[in-house]
């Protein structure tokens, strides 16, 4: 743990995926785009991290590069490994936001740091408290033929959660989408997100008539700033409601807790900006009597297992992950071997570090040059 890092690598990447998704605040086609870090060792044992920010949700990838790039890269250089702890705190004061950014140096250092020492990360962050964590689909496709050929492929994968993007369409859209999964896919548990696509006015009554069909959850129905808004409809649904673009970290889920907006929270280390912090938020919600999902952004098999070690770590997520893009939505992940997602489940690698490393050939492939210094 006292070797000096000396190498921080980084590739901007455009990864090809398979299908249009329409969110309540925007829409993927064509390619998302992410970030990845190699830290290197004086030993010659690498770590990886990887960002995936989404524009319109936690920033944009030029950012995050730069923020990496510019601002991060200085403190990192020629620090111990030990110093973990250390080089994140200056990371979190060099630079505001860019939580992506601070989540791909928080990654790769502590697969660097499993590396080298032999450990799995979830072993760096408090051991196992379970083996595999259970997985949801999003479906989020403006053509529900397509949807229905993933529900068929998910179904026969063993899959049996799925999460229903709303509020990109008319309600009318939405109403037919979760009639058609109650009455052709009833073995799914069914959970919706709007990702805030709905107005304030009116957004009351849309929920209410979701909340009739029974999901598991409801999640950010409205914007994040509209905390009263979340309250109200909290109070007036029978269904738990989640909170995810108004929770960033945990000093939002203090306020979360404090205004009594939600039941739940979902969990992702891209708006935390470190599986330390995002435990942390998972923690206060279980606390104060409130669940956590594994949630995700647009990301590839790096981020996935990022994700995962730190929920297979966390007895408080305890709502399942959502870690599906490497399998169903990317055109190609870029590990080395497949994430591993089978029979409907995560199982976590207990290798040391995140267990599975990037495929530098893909990285080079996929990498595109955006007028950005080296």
């Amino acid at each position: 743990m006292d070797q000096n890092i000396i190498g921080f690598d980084l590739w901007y990447l455009s990864l090809p995926v398979v299908s249009a998704r329409d969110h309540g605040i925007g829409r993927v086609d064509g390619a998302c785009e992410v970030i990845v870090l190699r830290l290197t060792a004086e030993g010659g044992e690498t770590g990886w991290g990887e960002a995936s920010p989404w524009v319109v949700f936690t920033g944009s990838p030029e950012a995050t590069y730069a923020a990496l790039n510019r601002y991060i890269r200085p403190l990192v250089l020629g620090r111990r490994v030990s110093d973990r702890d250390a080089i994140m705190l200056d990371a979190s004061r060099a630079v505001a936001h860019c939580t992506e950014a601070k989540a791909a140096l928080d990654t790769a250092l502590l697969d660097l740091e499993g590396r080298i020492s032999g450990q799995p990360v979830h072993a760096l962050l408090g051991g196992k408290c379970r083996d595999s964590i259970p997985l949801s689909v999003s479906l989020a496709n403006p053509d529900f033929d397509q949807d229905r050929a993933l529900l068929d492929r998910l179904q026969a994968d063993g899959v049996r959660i799925v999460k229903l993007k709303t509020g990109f369409r008319d309600h009318a859209f939405d109403l037919m989408r979760l009639e058609a999964l109650a009455r052709d896919y009833p073995d799914f548990a069914v959970r919706v997100d709007f990702n805030q696509g709905l107005e304030p006015e009116g957004a009351l009554q849309r929920v209410q008539d979701i909340a009739g069909f029974r999901p598991d959850f409801i999640e950010q129905p409205v914007r994040a700033p509209l905390y009263d808004l979340m309250a109200e409809i909290r109070r007036a649904i029978d269904v738990p409601l989640l909170a995810d673009e108004s929770v960033f970290g945990p000093e939002d889920m203090a306020r979360a807790i404090r205004e009594g907006i939600c039941d739940g929270v979902s969990v992702k280390i891209m708006k935390s900006g470190s599986m330390a912090r995002g435990q942390a938020v998972a923690n206060m919600a279980a606390a104060h009597g409130l669940g956590a999902y594994g949630g995700d952004m647009f990301e590839a098999g790096l981020a996935h297992l990022a994700g995962a070690h730190m929920i297979v770590a966390t007895r408080a997520i305890d709502l399942g992950c959502e870690f599906y893009q490497a399998r169903y939505y990317l055109a190609e992940d870029i590990l080395e071997t497949p994430f591993p997602c089978d029979g409907g489940r995560v199982q976590v690698p207990d290798g040391p570090g995140l267990g599975i490393r990037p495929d530098v050939d893909k990285l080079n492939h996929y990498g595109i040059a955006k007028g950005l210094a080296a």
